[in-house]
């Protein structure tokens, strides 16, 4: 299927391209990702399928499984993937700083933002849509966490959308906690 093909199921990305971010307090050291617009263009392009993913279902394991934590108490990095197929979707990785315990967009990560926004009007990108991805570090609660992130990711998401004015149509947000690291 080629990309601006419907699957008709799960959340009916034309081709969806995962762009995750782990999102840091301030007074975190981050690695910002490294390389030209083009080799990101190159990281994001070439979906030939849209994948069969379903948000809706994805949000609801990672609550499931933070109400079975009994079963899953394990350290995070320890614990198995929530939503495995995402890692089959191409992907780059940015941490955004945000204000501590808040979804609120630093300052010093606009820049990358811009960024990531002038690669995805690269014109072999229009015909995509894109999934962030938000985690959040492992303190705190686990369920406190993964709202967290779904407003980071949305946060993002809205940034994106009104700074740079990319497409909301084009953009979904994710919020996964501690739960996919």
């Amino acid at each position: 299927m080629r990309p601006g093909s419907k699957t008709g199921r799960g959340i009916g990305l034309l081709a969806a391209v995962l762009i995750a971010f782990a999102a840091f307090p301030a007074s975190a050291q981050t690695a910002r990702p490294g390389g030209t617009a083009d080799e990101w263009v190159g990281k994001l392009g070439g979906l030939e399928a849209a994948p069969d993913l379903d948000l809706a279902a994805l949000k609801q394991q990672a609550m499931d499984r933070i109400k079975a934590k009994a079963k899953t108490d394990a350290a995070p990095l320890k614990r198995p993937l929530v939503a495995p197929d995402l890692l089959k979707l191409p992907q780059f990785s940015a941490d955004i700083q945000f204000d501590e315990d808040a979804a609120v967009v630093r300052p010093e990560s606009y820049r990358l933002l811009g960024r990531i926004a002038d690669t995805l009007y690269h014109p072999s990108l229009l015909g995509y849509k894109f999934l962030i991805v938000g985690h959040t570090v492992s303190t705190g609660k686990r369920d406190y966490n993964l709202t967290l992130s779904q407003r980071r990711a949305d946060a993002l998401r809205d940034v994106l959308v009104t700074t740079f004015k990319v497409s909301p149509k084009r953009l979904v947000a994710l919020g996964l906690g501690e739960e996919q690291m």
